[in-house]
């Protein structure tokens, strides 16, 4: 394996790293549940390379139904509390240090049914922009607006995620 070739022109170090220091408050509250997402590392700034988001599961239960992507992998790795991970088979409990790889297009969820509050880092490639899910998300979750199956299926193939 070779390094790539250098994509940003201009000198070495000419650019400026970007902090995000632990104390950050989220990016998005989604619903009551307490569930918030950090955007850490914004796909713009790695050239559409990834993005990665911290997602701190409230106590409520919930998570997404079994879903798949057709344009992008995710990677998800527990930091704190137990989470349950589905690998397109099976369901597992999973708790600090597990990690699930989902490539492209494989069937995949996540739950959070342990009554108290979990962590989990989660690692998108290529870099699409998924934080405008969990604002669109959240603001449908906040505004009280049921939508209708139509609107859901739109919501989802705007941000390609599709139910298995």
């Amino acid at each position: 394996m070779t390094y790539p070739s250098t994509r940003r022109p201009g000198a070495p170090g000419s650019k400026r790293a970007d902090l995000r220091l632990a104390g950050t408050a989220p990016d998005v509250l989604v619903g009551d549940g307490g569930t918030t997402v950090h955007n850490l590392v914004e796909p713009l700034s790695t050239e559409g390379g990834f993005g990665l988001f911290r997602l701190d599961l409230g106590p409520r239960p919930g998570g997404p139904a079994p879903h798949f992507h057709r344009g992008m992998s995710e990677t998800f790795f527990v930091l704190s509390g137990s989470v349950r991970l589905y690998d397109g088979e099976r369901w597992a409990d999973t708790g600090p240090g597990d990690l699930l790889h989902v490539p492209r297009g494989a069937v995949h969820a996540f739950r959070n049914d342990s009554g108290e509050p979990a962590s989990m880092l989660m690692l998108v490639a290529p870099g699409v922009p998924r934080a405008p899910f969990y604002e669109e998300l959240a603001r449908i979750v906040s505004d009280g607006h049921r939508p209708t199956p139509e609107e859901w299926a739109e919501f989802y193939r705007r941000h390609d995620h599709y139910i298995a």
